[in-house]
């Protein structure tokens, strides 16, 4: 699924509406739905843009471990299963 607005955006739409830009207005304008700036809200809601980009840098490295992590578990099992079969 394409994201259509990047985080630096979102937490642009966040200070507009903070800044007092009514809600139903600003997500006219823009072009996403209330539910979107209230998910976003409760996800970037006291973020800054360095802060977004540090959070995207993290979840990078996490999946990236969580992928290294699941390939050593398999060839831990597998060496285990061949270990089995020797013996």
């Amino acid at each position: 699924m394409k994201k259509r607005f990047s985080k630096e955006q979102i937490i642009g739409f966040l200070r507009e509406a903070k800044a007092g830009m009514v809600v139903k207005d600003l997500c006219r304008k823009h072009g996403f739905s209330e539910a979107s700036y209230y998910l976003w809200r409760s996800k970037f809601g006291g973020m800054s843009v360095p802060e977004a980009k540090r959070l995207k840098e993290l979840e990078t490295e996490n999946t990236r471990l969580k992928k290294l992590l699941a390939g050593s578990m398999l060839e831990i099992e597998v060496t285990r299963e061949a270990l089995r079969k020797k013996w």
